[in-house]
């Protein structure tokens, strides 16, 4: 097994004000907008944009949740072990809001399908965009395309991408990993 840095903490910081500067330009002042973590990685980029917003930016009270899709993927009972469920916390109205789905990866597609239809369950948004971190682009499954990337990788599929977070794994950085 081999790994290979893509970006390291200063690079994801600046892609991450990036992405936030983008939803400034199309969200404003976040009234009428919340964003949407997917469980498991997607909520440190969520965390991550929403503390810019209200440190960086001065946009306070931005409405970030957690959204856990266990139960919602095709995949659910073909795995040898069950999955487990992560914790979804969403304490605000997403009727006629506009959501911003936010993960670290967008691989196959199939995460995002899943939460299309786990969003269903708070409420019918008046939209839905999709913010990323990093777009895996060749290797999509479903027709899914993200609104906000913050870079594309070209890797082949038996090639991962890693995120690493300094709160989980101690480290900013993201690496293509060969198995």
């Amino acid at each position: 097994m081999s790994q290979k840095l893509l970006l390291g903490a200063k690079e994801i910081e600046i892609i991450l004000h990036r992405l936030t500067c983008q939803l400034i330009e199309n969200h404003d002042d976040f009234k009428n907008t919340v964003l949407v973590g997917i469980q498991p990685r997607g909520i440190f980029v969520a965390n991550r944009i929403a503390k810019l917003l209200e440190d960086a930016y001065a946009i306070p009270n931005v409405s970030v949740g957690q959204l856990d899709i266990t139960f919602y993927r095709d995949d659910f009972r073909r795995g040898q072990k069950p999955l487990e469920a992560n914790k979804t916390n969403i304490n605000f109205i997403v009727e006629d809001k506009q959501v911003v789905f936010i993960d670290d990866v967008l691989y196959t597609g199939r995460s995002i399908r899943a939460a299309l239809t786990a969003i269903q369950s708070f409420g019918r948004p008046s939209n839905i965009e999709l913010l990323t971190l990093i777009d895996r682009r060749f290797s999509r499954h479903l027709p899914i395309q993200p609104n906000y990337r913050g870079r594309q990788v070209d890797a082949i599929n038996q090639e991962k991408v890693k995120v690493y977070w300094k709160e989980n794994e101690g480290e900013d950085a993201i690496y293509l990993i060969n198995e």
